[in-house]
């Protein structure tokens, strides 16, 4: 595997991968890698002639400072995991390289999306996901991007990020299905952060989730979220939402008429955990 720290050194290492007509697939990450990134790098190689992830704890999209310092890094061990699955590439850049002194910060006409859900609880955030991510895609000029399923809201805020661009064409989005633990919790960098007794109760986020699934012809909707949601504070969440959306758009549900999805977001001690759950 090669690592690159300089934008520049990288992107002229593209530009020569894909004169010799290579497909670049692209796996972007803050690190702290577990399998479900692992499963995105292994998606990506079945489908591409070369690989390439990014490790960058992106500080614009943080609302809370703790948070931020709080994230985990495992940098060492993430490489070594990289290896083993044969990623190709790893882009590992400072904040300087991804931010320099000439960058230009941008506004995104993200409509409706951003302010919904995690956008209402977390102002600014895919504003902050999308400089990184726009900056990323300028550098890298993937063929292929791969996303999780896991972060549902940003997999459609990157959707409509690539309209914006003009890239969605010249780039194809691929969101794959969340890779879960045995008892049903999401994976998650912020799963390290859990102690022991969180991390039994966070499994509780999944199971809500699935029984509005298995119900949702059975009840209200309002009735299975409001039910939802004080089941988990209950258990003593802090539950910011459950919601019941439309998939495209997630606007707010009031039939079971269409594709849907279920979320949830949830804080556990001072971890919050988001999750979803496509329901038909």
């Amino acid at each position: 595997m090669t690592i690159f720290k300089k934008a520049k050194q990288l992107s002229n290492y593209i530009d020569q991968q894909k004169k010799e007509g290579k497909k670049i697939g692209f796996v972007p990450t803050m690190g702290a890698l577990h399998n479900g990134h692992l499963h995105l790098i292994d998606t990506c190689k079945k489908l591409n002639d070369i690989t390439v992830c990014s490790i960058f704890v992106n500080p614009t999209q943080f609302n809370n400072s703790d948070d931020f310092k709080n994230y985990p890094v495992t940098i060492s061990k993430d490489i070594e995991q990289l290896i083993s699955h044969q990623c190709d590439v790893l882009f590992l850049p400072s904040v300087e390289e991804m931010y320099p002194a000439d960058f230009v910060k941008k506004e995104y006409a993200l409509g409706e999306i951003e302010n919904r859900l995690e956008g209402h609880y977390r102002p600014g955030h895919f504003q902050g996901v999308c400089q990184a991510v726009d900056r990323l895609l300028q550098i890298v000029q993937p063929d292929n991007l791969y996303m999780g399923q896991k972060d549902y809201q940003q997999c459609m805020v990157i959707r409509k990020l690539l309209e914006l661009t003009g890239r969605e064409q010249s780039t194809g989005l691929s969101i794959v299905s969340t890779v879960r633990e045995a008892d049903g919790l999401a994976m998650s960098s912020r799963n390290l952060r859990l102690d022991e007794e969180q991390r039994k109760r966070a499994a509780s986020i999944f199971n809500e989730l699935n029984f509005i699934k298995e119900h949702i012809q059975d009840h209200s909707l309002e009735e299975l979220k409001k039910n939802a949601s004080e089941r988990l504070t209950r258990k003593g969440f802090k539950v910011d939402y459950v919601e019941i959306a439309n998939a495209e758009d997630l606007s707010i549900a009031n039939n079971t008429a269409g594709k849907l999805v279920a979320l949830a977001a949830a804080t556990t001690g001072n971890v919050r955990l988001i999750d979803n759950i496509v329901l038909n």
